[in-house]
């Protein structure tokens, strides 16, 4: 077996279970967080008062228009001199639940805007209060058109779980690195992570697709693969 194969192999599993037990988990927190979040930035923007509406409209240009980086540097770095302190893992949660929860939240804004108006009024016409018109009829519509951006947003967040290694969290990219200072095989070791990272978005392209194609089958503005 080749060096570099071999010094692959051995270090497989390391970046494997820093993965499983660091970067999947952040991942899927921080994604459902962030759609929580998103949802009711995107509901407070449509239909809440305007002081609340403004507050969210400055909440997504803040998390929009900053670095996802700076941000973790903030939380992590910065709020110690507030008194804050956070360990790693939950300040990159939260980091990455406010960019996702930001992102998502105009994701959510245009899709629930897209559903014609029609839709409002008929739902009113049977005697559905707004709340109903909303659960039953507005959201299940969006959701069809919000699955391709939000998957793809999701598919992004997993490759940018590897900033969370700037503040100390020992996910995939950082356990690279840490066998890349006692191994001084920097071009192997990030190739490795990087087919990890391949592999991860491949997988969840390819669910992505059978979604979109589930989708499409019952209806909907998503398009259905033949």
């Amino acid at each position: 077996m080749p060096p570099w194969l071999h010094l692959m192999a051995e270090s497989l599993p390391s970046l494997l279970w820093a993965g499983l037990v660091f970067t999947i988990p952040l991942t899927l927190l921080s994604f459902a967080f962030g759609l929580a979040l998103g949802l009711i930035t995107a509901l407070v923007r449509l239909f809440g008062p305007l002081p609340l509406a403004l507050l969210a409209r400055f909440f997504v240009w803040v998390f929009r228009g900053t670095p996802l980086l700076v941000q973790l540097f903030v939380i992590f770095y910065g709020l110690p001199s507030l008194g804050i302190y956070l360990d790693a893992f939950p300040a990159a949660l939260i980091g990455f639940t406010l960019n996702v929860g930001a992102y998502g939240s105009e994701t959510i804004r245009a899709v629930i805007s897209a559903v014609p108006k029609g839709q409002w009024e008929a739902a009113y016409s049977i005697g559905m209060s707004w709340r109903q018109c909303l659960i039953r009829t507005i959201l299940p519509q969006a959701t069809k058109i919000a699955v391709p951006p939000l998957s793809n947003a999701f598919i992004s967040l997993v490759k940018d779980t590897s900033l969370a290694a700037a503040i100390t969290v020992p996910e995939l990219f950082q356990a690279a690195q840490r066998i890349v200072a006692t191994t001084y095989e920097p071009l192997i070791l990030y190739i490795e992570a990087a087919l990890i990272y391949l592999a991860l978005s491949s997988v969840l392209s390819h669910l992505q697709q059978r979604l979109e194609h589930r989708f499409g089958r019952y209806g909907g503005s998503l398009e259905a693969n033949p």
